[in-house]
């Protein structure tokens, strides 16, 4: 299960980061159709040169963002290749099973009783537990004392009779039989049994600790997990009404600036929060699917 962890985070990572590239590549288009336009603007005495200056800053700051989510790219790449077991490098076309993110559970109630059935560790302390309070018993039990008992049975077919008076007949029959008893009470072995009656008490208290912290553990990761899959899912929502108020924005500074109205420190801090906005989005809506696929290993969810 871990290793299924793994796996879907090295699949959200190479996909976020692809997002992040087309973002990127989205803002060196929309920048350098500004820097475009403020530069044949300045030629003909229209715009000042600053203003040309701080659309090539912004354009320079755009291509910076692409070459470092390019770079992203690559090493979310290789890094789902290593989780994946191959030695050379392999190319993705990854794609998305689900375009509407799904809201988390409801209650977290349900997944902590799912997770107290089906994670596979807490089963194997549970199963731990059980060996040694049987161990316990058994190793107990030796104190007791034992009895044992044994039988015989067979014919004597050849036997001295009496013929004509001779002699008295003491076989009457030719089957005999016998039977024995015996105790065994463990009381000169150095306390031997004793001993190891208290060890296995001691491991079998141990075993019902362990077994009660790790519950205890399950029960706080699943309701952290449950917790911080809620806290991304509202965050995806505030995210994606940010980037429509930043897109609003850089619309109406754009349409300012074409007017003669703003400024292009206007005009670039819209960019600049455009881009933020778009990027924070990006980010929001991956870390809820971690968030998700990170609350399904704490359940112990079969892949």
């Amino acid at each position: 299960k871990r290793q299924v962890l793994a796996t879907d985070q090295a699949f959200y990572n190479a996909l976020q980061a692809q997002a992040l590239l087309k973002v990127a590549q989205q803002t060196v288009n929309t920048r350098q159709s500004v820097e475009h336009q403020i530069d044949e603007l300045a030629k003909n005495k229209l715009k000042s040169n600053l203003d040309l200056s701080f659309a090539e800053v912004n354009l320079s700051q755009a291509k910076l963002l692409l070459l470092d989510t390019q770079n992203n790219v690559d090493s979310t790449i290789a890094a789902l290749t290593a989780i994946l077991g191959f030695d050379k490098q392999v190319t993705y076309e990854l794609s998305e099973e689900e375009s509407i993110l799904p809201a988390p559970p409801p209650d977290v109630d349900v997944l902590i009783n799912t997770a107290m059935q089906q994670r596979p560790d807490l089963q194997a302390f549970t199963y731990d537990q059980q060996a040694a309070e049987k161990f316990r018993r058994a190793q107990r039990d030796l104190l007791f004392p034992t009895v044992s008992a044994l039988g015989i049975a067979g014919g004597t077919p050849v036997r001295p009779d009496c013929f004509g008076g001779c002699f008295p007949n003491y076989f009457i029959s030719s089957w005999n039989g016998a039977i024995g008893v015996n105790m065994n009470i463990p009381v000169f072995n150095g306390f031997l049994y004793t001993a190891q009656a208290s060890e296995a008490n001691y491991r079998a208290k141990a075993a019902a600790e362990n077994t009660r912290d790790l519950r205890d553990r399950v029960v706080r990761d699943v309701r952290t997990a449950w917790l911080s899959a809620n806290t991304a899912f509202q965050r995806v929502g505030v995210a994606a009404e940010l980037a429509k108020e930043a897109d609003l924005g850089l619309n109406l500074a754009q349409g300012r600036y074409n007017l003669g109205l703003g400024s292009i420190v206007e005009l670039s801090q819209a960019q600049l929060q455009q881009t933020d906005a778009a990027i924070g989005y990006v980010n929001s809506q991956y870390q809820y699917r971690l968030a998700l696929s990170t609350l399904n290993f704490e359940i112990g969810m079969q892949p």
